[in-house]
């Protein structure tokens, strides 16, 4: 879960489901799946197969009802439905949001893109990076109401990277908070950008993703706290955002080709 929505990658035996819920729901297929029984609102269940990538969208209110007979592989995307109207009217001044499902089986090899890089971080053995999975449910949902609401607008380009004062502000907030979650949101906010301009605004100007960013920071306090401090590499994990310490553990060895332990024979 994040601010934006949530995010579940699964992989269920044969089964069916009816659900109706207040959010907005996408289901991208990720392996194939023959002989799905499916329907929206109130039209009789009917039987498609459904290819790798295949996108499947619940829109608010509505109810959706499927029947699988194969093990389902998929990912699936829940967006609140206030998150997503804002999201519509800073990126795309959309001042209503109408969501227009595709047609059952239809591939959409752009969400089959971010439900894979989705799927890579979840299915990781470590907790997954919260601003990350954040990051990618805003780039999901942008694309959802670009390419499935009817409007036919279009996300003006991104020209540049982030203003000097914007940079320094940015900077200095995530160093001050980098122990936590942040929220893309959150620090679009300081830079008074709409998510989808932050993002690329932010990796232009800094040569990496805000995640990374994060994850840099992290590894050099940790690093620090462990030659100049006598914490354990356990308390110094939850210092500085990591969930434990095989997580801390796991990224170092990662990005910098170390342990903390060999870190700290460094002192």
């Amino acid at each position: 879960m994040t601010p934006g929505g949530g995010v579940i990658y699964s992989l269920r035996p044969p089964g069916s489901q009816t659900v109706l819920s207040e959010n907005h729901f996408a289901e991208v297929i990720l392996a194939p799946s023959p002989k799905i029984r499916a329907a929206l609102a109130s039209d009789r269940l009917r039987e498609y197969d459904f290819p790798a990538g295949t996108l499947v969208i619940q829109p608010a209110h509505v109810e959706g009802r499927i029947e699988w007979s194969f093990t389902k592989e998929s990912l699936i995307v829940a967006l609140r439905t206030e998150t997503f109207a804002d999201l519509g009217l800073r990126e795309l001044d959309l001042s209503k949001i109408e969501l227009q499902p595709p047609s059952f089986g239809t591939v959409d090899r752009t969400a089959w893109r971010i439900a894979e890089l989705l799927k890579m971080e979840l299915a990781r053995h470590e907790p997954a990076s919260e601003l990350y999975i954040d990051s990618l449910i805003t780039l999901f949902g942008i694309h959802l109401l670009r390419t499935y609401c009817g409007t036919g607008k279009q996300l003006a380009k991104a020209k540049g990277g982030l203003s000097v004062s914007s940079a320094r502000r940015v900077q200095e907030y995530i160093k001050e908070n980098f122990a936590r979650a942040l929220s893309v949101d959150e620090l679009a906010a300081i830079s008074d950008l709409s998510p989808y301009h932050f993002i690329r605004a932010f990796t232009k100007t800094f040569g990496q993703s805000p995640h990374q960013y994060v994850i840099m920071l992290r590894l050099i306090s940790a690093g620090n706290m462990l030659i100049e401090t006598d914490l354990t590499i356990a308390e110094i994990a939850y210092l500085t955002g990591f969930s434990s310490q095989s997580h801390l553990t796991s990224t170092m060895r990662k990005y910098q080709r170390m342990t903390p332990a060999e870190i700290r024979l460094r002192r």
